[in-house]
């Protein structure tokens, strides 16, 4: 299983899981504070709304969600290996989901995640995020295929 996914910052989740929900003839596969998500399968597309981040209506983040953490790591290795910078979270919790994941930047600074949910992440603290997504947390980005190993991180 392979599927864009497509972040969206949005002022009014309840008004977006609405809109979304009529759009794709889809209920959201998980609404937690400030965030839902829909697992969408015409067309293959993992929405996600984060409410209270960035501009509403702007780009949180883009990404591509894979079934197992082998296909991350064939991910970043390709990646590297064509000269993008990578950095690796693996174990971290982000968007109420435990997952593991490589981040590259594209052009114009598009924050890009390849990342496979590992399991549910419950509770208050599962939202996440660093600079790339969900919030304006800082996070460092180490060098071109150099992993960052078990990292404690937070994102989306």
């Amino acid at each position: 299983m392979s599927r864009m996914q497509l972040a969206l910052n949005v002022s009014d989740l309840d008004e977006a899981i609405a809109f979304y929900s009529a759009l794709f003839h889809a209920e959201p596969a998980k609404v937690r504070p400030g965030y839902a998500n829909f697992a969408i399968a015409d067309p293959p597309l993992k929405l996600v709304l984060i409410e209270g981040a960035g501009e509403p209506g702007s780009i949180n983040h883009l990404g591509i969600e894979v079934a197992t953490t082998d296909e991350v790591a064939a991910a970043t290795v390709d990646c590297a290996a064509q000269g993008m910078e990578t950095s690796i979270e693996t174990g971290t919790t982000c968007c109420y989901a435990i997952q593991d994941k490589v981040w590259i930047e594209g052009p114009d600074r598009a924050q890009w995640e390849i990342y496979t949910v590992l399991a549910d992440a419950p509770g208050p603290e599962g939202l996440g995020g660093d600079e790339r997504c969900c919030t304006g947390d800082g996070a460092e980005s180490p060098g071109a295929g150099q992993p960052v190993a078990a990292s404690s991180a937070t994102c989306c």
